[in-house]
């Protein structure tokens, strides 16, 4: 069964507001509410994850397999540039890691 974090990327992906890769995420300008993250990503790459972090002022959500919701195989972090969508998904998450 299908969680309902990848639900709602799968939302904000065919709405046009989710980027998903490290260079794409960081080229946005501005407008980021949420990054979710693959707990498999490299040193390098979670480095990367918590500068975008700080840069955006964002929390950051840690989702496994993010390349098969996202549709990219090889991504390790997206961002979510949809405010309401970003906080329900970072509520569900909440809620199934308490």
């Amino acid at each position: 069964m299908q969680s309902k974090v990848r639900t709602y990327l799968g939302f904000a992906r065919r709405a046009g507001k989710l980027t998903a890769g490290v260079n794409a995420a960081r080229s946005v300008r501005g407008g980021v509410y949420l990054l979710v993250a693959d707990p498999a990503a490299s040193d390098n790459c979670k480095r990367e994850i918590a500068a975008l972090a700080a840069k955006f002022g964002c929390p950051v959500v840690w989702e496994d397999a993010l390349g098969e919701a996202v549709g990219k195989e090889t991504c390790k972090v997206a961002a979510v540039r949809e405010e309401n969508l970003a906080a329900a998904i970072e509520r569900v998450w909440k809620q199934a890691n308490s």
